[in-house]
């Protein structure tokens, strides 16, 4: 999994920026009518492969890219590596395909992905994970944290092998007991709002916390935090 720094909020009062990495036309023009009717998001650039995504991301600074999977050349699993590989600064990337598959799922996930929806979501669904992942946060569908669960429940599953070793013991141990507590929240799909009340903290020192865990485990955000804790036993399937 790419442990890169996140990427940088964009200021207030200034529109999301936002690249589209699709190698259907018709499927970039739609996504772009969606989203450039909103006020707060911006359009900077299109990309029919995941070279050109990744050639298009350093010149433009993108806050999201909206990353296909399936494309000729450089696959998007590819460029998602090779986007979140390089520093600090480097945008959030929400993956979108129609191929509901496990594959697909873990290794966006394992390549740095913040994000993933199947293409059959809502405009509306769209919208807000770009604005969620714009802020700093990671998303995944409700279906797609039961299918993150439900494939660590399985004994044996090469998808839980990745993280388990000495240096993932070594940075749990420097979790203090809240924020391991805070880790377990956050991997069961937590919102902070809803982590607050379960643990009687203020949202705002939630929010410290969770920076504190994503730091000390070196990870991008809220999604690798539910990846990293299943992986390594912190938490397992209905425990």
């Amino acid at each position: 999994m790419s442990t890169a720094p996140a990427h940088e909020a964009p200021d207030a009062g200034r529109p999301v920026r936002v690249l589209l990495a699709d190698d259907q036309h018709l499927v970039r023009t739609g996504f772009r009518v969606i989203l450039e009717v909103e006020d707060d998001i911006q359009v900077v650039g299109e990309a029919a492969d995941g070279e050109r995504a990744v050639t298009m991301t350093r010149a433009t600074r993108p806050d999201v890219v909206l990353m296909d999977v399936e494309m000729p050349g450089m696959d998007g699993l590819e460029a998602t590596r090779q986007i979140t590989a390089a520093g600090p600064g480097t945008p959030a990337v929400l993956i979108l395909t129609t191929f509901d598959r496990d594959d697909y799922l873990f290794a966006a996930l394992r390549a740095g992905a913040s994000g993933f929806l199947l293409k059959n979501g809502t405009p509306e669904e769209l919208i807000e994970a770009i604005r969620v992942l714009a802020r700093g946060d990671g998303l995944l569908a409700p279906e797609i944290t039961r299918r993150v669960i439900s494939t660590f429940a399985r004994p044996g599953d090469p998808a839980g092998d990745a993280h388990r070793g000495p240096d993932a013991d070594a940075a749990l141990a420097e979790l203090t007991p809240r924020e391991r507590e805070v880790l377990v929240l956050l991997a069961s799909g937590s919102s902070n709002a809803e982590i607050a009340v379960t643990i009687h903290l203020g949202e705002a020192t939630v929010k410290t916390h969770v920076s504190r865990v994503l730091a000390k485990l070196g990870l991008r955000d809220r999604v690798q935090a539910v990846v990293f804790a299943y992986e390594n036993g912190v938490v397992r399937p209905g425990g």
